[in-house]
C-alpha cells in the first residue's frame, strides 16, 4: 500500500481557497490535483474515504491506498488478527478486506476432521478419502489413544486401532478364543485360525485338506488310517472309506 498523493503545508503566497475562496496565506493549506485549498474544505470536498472505518481521511492524517482503496494508516489492520500491516505483506480479500499473510494461510488451509483447525505448512498429518487430521487428531474411536500413521480398520465414519478392532469386529477362534484377524476358515459354521484348524495326531493344518472328525477331534487321512480307523480281520488294513 502507498501514500496518499496530495501535499500539505503552509501558504507563504497570496493564494485563496479554490472551493471557500478564503485567503490561505500564512494558513495550513493543501494541494491536490493542483488546486489549493483549507483545512476544512479539503475535508469536506476532496478527502478520501477510510474503506475501512468510513471516515473522510483528513489532512492531518497518513493516508494508504492500493487498488483505487484508501485507509487511514491506523486502520490499516489485518481483518483476522488486528495486526499492523503497514510495511508489512497482506492480501485484499472479500468485501474489501485486508489480511495479513499469516492469517490468509490458515484461512486457506484445510480443516482438520478432528479438531476442525487449519493444518498449516509443516504440520504433521493423515490424509484418508479426501479427509484430513492433524497426526495427533487422528485417533481410535474406541480407546481414544492416536492412531496417527499406524494401522487402523475403518467402520463408517469411525476408525479403530489394530486391537480394538480385534476386541470389537473380528470373529473367535472356536478353539483358542483369540481374535480372528486375517484369514482363517470356517467348519460347521464356526470360525478357525488355520493354525488351530490341525490333526491331533500329527499336527498338520488341515485347511484345504481332507480330513475326518470324530469327537471333536479332526484328523488327517494317514493319521486316521493309522490311528482311528477300524482294521479288517482278513487283510488288516483300515477300514476308511475313503
Amino acid at each position: 500500500a502507498g501514500p496518499g498523493s496530495y501535499t500539505v503545508g503552509t501558504m507563504s503566497e497570496r493564494f485563496d481557497c479554490h472551493y471557500c475562496r478564503d485567503p490561505l496565506q500564512g494558513k495550513k493549506y493543501v494541494q491536490k490535483e493542483g488546486r489549493h485549498c483549507c483545512v476544512k474544505c479539503f475535508e469536506k470536498f476532496c478527502a478520501n474515504t477510510c474503506t475501512e472505518c468510513k471516515k473522510p481521511i483528513g489532512a492531518d492524517s497518513k493516508e494508504l491506498h492500493f487498488k483505487n482503496r484508501y485507509w487511514h494508516d491506523n486502520c490499516f489492520r489485518c481483518f483476522k488478527c488486528y495486526t499492523s500491516l503497514v510495511n508489512e505483506p497482506f492480501m485484499l480479500r472479500e468485501n474489501n478486506k485486508v489480511w495479513c499473510s499469516n492469517c490468509t494461510a490458515a484461512e486457506d488451509a484445510p480443516r482438520c476432521k478432528g479438531c476442525f483447525k487449519p493444518i498449516i505448512a509443516g504440520d504433521q498429518n493423515v490424509e484418508y478419502k479426501k479427509m484430513v487430521w492433524h497426526k495427533d487428531c487422528f485417533t481410535c474411536s474406541q480407546c481414544k489413544q492416536v492412531i496417527g500413521s499406524g494401522s487402523f480398520f475403518p467402520k463408517g465414519d469411525e476408525f479403530y486401532c489394530v486391537s480394538c478392532h480385534e476386541h470389537k469386529f473380528a470373529k473367535t477362534c472356536a478353539k483358542c478364543k483369540n481374535p480372528i484377524t486375517s484369514g482363517g476358515l470356517t467348519y460347521q459354521e464356526q470360525p478357525w485360525h488355520s493354525e488351530c484348524f490341525i490333526c491331533s495326531n500329527c499336527k498338520k493344518q488341515l485347511g484345504g485338506k481332507r480330513f475326518t472328525a470324530v469327537e471333536d477331534q479332526f484328523y488327517c487321512v494317514e493319521c486316521y488310517k493309522e490311528c482311528v480307523a477300524k482294521k479288517c480281520a482278513g487283510c488288516k488294513n483300515p477300514i476308511t472309506g475313503m
